[in-house]
């Protein structure tokens, strides 16, 4: 089962700063740009898929979460002297995440914590997975840099700093997935309207540290049920599914924003005509910047996003227990374990802020709602109650 110390480590990088050396208009977090690279990490797989490359899904997901983690105990080092230290002491390092991790992985089932020590260690475990992970981290930080250059156009070793920004693609100009979305701006306008997600802050009638995004959350969403499809043993089709699913969940509000959940079951009826909605902009608006060879998968990802579904003869249907179709035929998502997902890191953004001492009436009645109605569930032998008592 996840520990409360992996669960703490992993919204931490809600509290870790990028460029807080230079003027940025808004405050840049780890989270949000690991959720970023993910998202590019995705559509650079795609598009590598197409060309008939071999993608293992798993190490790519798995990859990027292993990734974050090192992010996570690294972070402080600027870039340069990332890069310098990891070309020399690349091993030693990587062992002191891992340390600094194991303890945590180890409890986890399906042999994560030797998966990571294997990715982290062996330079030709996954080496295209992670040759794709790293084009999307200096895709994500490219787009980072675009907001920040005309804020730091006077101050001095920004040029090469730009330089280094720019070079960092070319170097990954050998995948088409970079090459479309540097070249198409349509496709590039996907990646945009993602990264625009950290814009977006949660809880937004409500003072909290940390202040997580919508992007961050969405991230927080996918570890989460990635890591407990594991402990169900799920297929690798279906965690797959779970982790998109959980990654794309909130991708509407992009064009809605965050619609509370008071304004939707405000008025009967309300919450169809929101859902009608969304499923219009996501057609008109998203859909059309990715090509429309994916666009099936991405509106399974994203529509009735909270129910257990399988594809069966070429149509979504609900299912009560995705457990019950754990064939890779069938496609299977668990909509339900997603939505827990997504109410635990609700209620931990809550419990987190009330325990910085920020008395909010709004969040002790949140929390309250959110333990009531999800604490007591289980789900295929996994007892949800342990994790919510973490941050009683």
């Amino acid at each position: 089962m996840i520990t409360k110390d992996l669960i703490l480590r992993v919204f931490s990088a809600a509290n870790i700063l990028r460029w807080n050396d230079h003027i940025h208009p808004f405050d840049f977090f780890e989270l949000d740009k690991q959720a970023h690279k993910m998202i590019i990490a995705y559509i650079v797989a795609k598009f590598e898929e197409e060309e008939g490359k071999k993608i293992d899904w798993v190490k790519l997901i798995e990859g990027g979460i292993f990734e974050f983690f090192q992010r996570i105990v690294l972070t402080d080092l600027k870039p340069e002297i990332f890069r310098e230290l990891m070309s020399k002491k690349a091993k030693e390092l990587n062992k002191w995440v891992i340390e600094n991790f194991n303890e945590d992985l180890l409890v986890l089932k399906g042999g994560f914590a030797k998966r990571c020590s294997q990715y982290l260690l062996e330079p030709d475990y996954a080496a295209y997975e992670k040759r794709i992970l790293r084009s999307a981290h200096c895709l994500s930080t490219k787009w980072e840099f675009g907001i920040i250059y005309p804020w730091n156009s006077m101050i001095y070793g920004i040029e090469k700093t730009r330089q280094e920004v720019e070079e960092s693609i070319v170097f990954f100009d050998d995948l088409s997935g970079i090459r479309k979305l540097i070249i198409n701006k349509k496709y590039y306008g996907f990646l945009d309207l993602c990264g625009q997600l950290r814009f977006q802050q949660r809880w937004a009638q409500a003072f909290r540290i940390p202040k997580t995004t919508v992007l961050g959350h969405m991230l927080t969403v996918a570890i989460f049920a990635y890591v407990l499809s594991m402990e169900m043993n799920t297929s690798n089709k279906r965690r797959y599914n779970n982790f998109y699913s959980s990654l794309f969940h909130d991708l509407p509000e992009i064009l809605t924003k965050d619609i509370i959940k008071p304004v939707k079951s405000s008025i009967s009826g309300l919450g169809d005509i929101i859902k009608h909605y969304e499923k219009k902009q996501v057609d008109e608006k998203i859909l059309p910047l990715i090509p429309s060879r994916w666009h099936i998968e991405m509106q399974y990802f994203i529509e009735d996003e909270f129910s257990d579904r399988i594809i069966e003869n070429s149509n979504v249907k609900r299912v009560n227990n995705a457990a019950d179709f754990d064939d890779d035929g069938y496609n299977t998502v668990d909509g339900s374990l997603v939505e827990i997902c997504d109410k635990l890191c609700a209620y931990i953004e809550a419990s987190m802020a009330l325990e910085y001492g920020i008395k909010s009436l709004t969040l002790v009645k949140s929390k309250q709602a959110i333990y009531d109605k999800y604490a007591s569930l289980k789900k295929n032998g996994i007892d949800f109650k342990q994790l919510f008592d973490y941050f009683c």
